[in-house]
């Protein structure tokens, strides 16, 4: 027989015990593609306010807000002018108040982006630097150095930009002489910040300050493994250097100097009432390196970009998971999962895409939400999306496309996530960044009363949070009910965990009074029935004293 499922609900405003951030759902909000109040085609704060509803309702603990600081905008906001003040493209500092006021009315703490790395080429220190002479103090703030070669004119070293090409600039004088060089990791917009001189620390503290004096929670930090450069700037030797990246340390990433630096910002989080929080956008070659900056006196959380890359498959998923506890453990701080976010191809296209990507992303969403620790949701995840592969070029706006059409045959690397898999992608990370669609039959499906700044595709209108609300079998109603019952089980969230038996191809744990069973094979397994079923990805056949779960089906039960 078939068996229908009644999930449990509860306030989702419950459930705010001490270290909250350990068990949370985090939903990100892509501020430029959230949602847009006053009609010019991009998202904005204002838009985002008046959305907070939908996430109160879906239940999740918290909301991260990517950079909507002042800024040119070469890098969707992570090319920063001014930390202290609202992009007029997004609305005003008020706005900001507005929207974390109301967060907090109804529940829901609010994370914000930082930006440590690197600032806007178009920031006031770095038009001082580029107006000091060579060697000058306001220099000293970033890393300006003499070229190579007779007149200079080669590059300090051989590290690469994360985009492409060669991680620095040079720089011409007023009479139009060429000059010393800047570093940027990222785009040339993007000089790098020199944390070694101790203004840049001092500046940082301040901007923390401004906003947690405004009320934000916490901060996730961009590029969190990236401040701190290896004493003398040595060459790395090899090109092709962004496939290393999450695979080793390199004289640029992962340096152990970063540590000293998010201590200082723990301290600083700790001197707050309310338990704000930091948390690393860090890339790491292992799981051990990578628990480094959640240890007990550093950030709180850490993104699991593991389990974001890991390929769809039992064993893979239980190594990662097994490596990732391990890790955590160790340092006492709980893990934290991700399946996709604003840098990645949406996981429902890498798991295959279709109805196969989507029955496998609806599966890996109740694993992930089962597993100990936190957890985060990239807007439009709840209902579904797929990336947008068919994009125009004359729409495309990442640094990663407009830097040569090159850079799709390279595969180009997504910056911040830069071992992210995109087998198969145009190497850019425009097609997850599309708006997400609200209501109605017609772009941009209640997004905003313009268009949007990328299109958004037809077959969307299905996908809406309208026509999903209050269908049982729709991928929005999963997510409601998964965390749902997340915050009515008490075996959900942080805790212990534990490996049941099961058949190849099936992932069972145990929980206290739960059970998650996963099947991610082509086809249905038949296991015992280890409790009452209270949420599935897709019906469940009973008979004979055992359970028969369908191909790439997640099954939730209580104990």
């Amino acid at each position: 027989m078939t068996q229908d499922l009644a999930p449990l609900v509860q306030d989702p405003s419950a459930g705010r015990s001490t270290g909250w951030w350990r068990s949370a759902v985090i939903y990100q909000v892509y501020v430029r593609s959230f949602a847009d109040s006053d009609g010019d085609g991009v998202g904005d704060l204002r838009g985002a306010r008046d959305r907070l509803p939908h996430l109160a309702d879906l239940g999740v603990d918290a909301v991260w807000l990517t950079p909507f600081y002042a800024s040119p905008q070469a890098d969707g906001g992570y090319d920063v002018a001014d930390y202290r003040a609202v992009d007029p493209l997004f609305g005003e500092l008020s706005d900001a108040d507005g929207l974390v006021r109301e967060a907090h009315r109804l529940g829901l703490r609010v994370i914000v982006d930082i930006v440590p790395n690197h600032t806007s080429d178009q920031h006031a220190w770095f038009r001082a630097a580029l107006a000091d002479r060579h060697g000058g103090p306001a220099r000293e703030r970033y890393h300006f150095r003499p070229g190579r070669g007779e007149s200079g004119q080669w590059p300090p070293n051989d590290w690469e930009s994360v985009f492409g090409g060669p991680a620095w600039t040079r720089t011409a004088g007023a009479d139009g002489a060429p000059g010393e060089w800047y570093l940027h990791l990222f785009a040339p917009e993007q000089p790098d910040l020199n944390w070694d001189h101790p203004e840049v620390a001092r500046e940082f503290a301040s901007v923390l300050r401004f906003w947690l004096d405004l009320g934000v929670d916490g901060f996730r930090v961009d590029v969190a493994h990236g401040m701190v450069k290896a004493a003398g700037l040595p060459d790395i030797g090899r090109g092709e250097q962004a496939k290393m990246i999450g695979t080793q340390v390199l004289p640029f990433f992962d340096q152990d100097g970063v540590h000293e630096i998010h201590r200082s910002w723990r301290r600083l989080l700790d001197s707050y009432d309310g338990e704000r929080i930091g948390v690393a956008e860090a890339w790491a070659p292992t799981s051990e390196r990578l628990a480094l900056y959640v240890r007990p006196d550093e950030l709180h959380q850490a993104f699991n970009f593991q389990f974001l890359r890991c390929p769809w498959g039992a064993a893979a998923m239980r190594e990662v998971i097994d490596e990732s506890l391990a890790a955590t453990a160790a340092v006492g701080a709980p893990a934290t999962w991700v399946l996709s976010n604003h840098d990645v191809v949406r996981h429902t296209t890498r798991y295959g895409g279709g109805e196969r990507g989507l029955r496998r992303a609806r599966a890996a969403a109740l694993l992930m939400l089962a597993l100990p620790g936190s957890a985060y949701v990239y807007q439009g995840e709840e209902l579904g999306l797929p990336e947008v592969e068919d994009l125009p070029d004359e729409a495309r706006q990442d640094p990663a496309f407009l830097r040569g059409r090159g850079a799709r045959a390279r595969g180009g690397v997504p910056h911040g996530n830069e071992g992210a898999e995109r087998s198969g992608q145009d190497g850019t990370r425009d097609g997850c960044r599309v708006p997400i669609p609200w209501s109605g039959t017609t772009a941009p499906y209640g997004f905003g009363p313009g268009t949007s700044w990328l299109p958004q595709p037809a077959q969307w209108r299905e996908l809406s949070v309208e026509a999903q609300s209050g269908d049982p079998r729709s991928t929005l109603e999963l997510y409601r009910s998964a965390l749902a019952l997340r915050r009515e089980l008490p075996g959900l969230g942080d805790g212990p965990m534990s490996w049941l038996p099961a058949p190849e191809g099936v992932l069972a744990l145990s929980r206290p009074g739960f059970v998650c069973t996963l099947n991610t094979l082509a086809a249905e397994a038949e296991l015992p029935v280890p409790g009452r079923p209270v949420l599935a990805t897709a019906p469940l056949e009973f008979g004979g004293g055992a359970v028969r779960v369908p191909a790439e089906a997640c099954v939730w039960w209580a104990v």
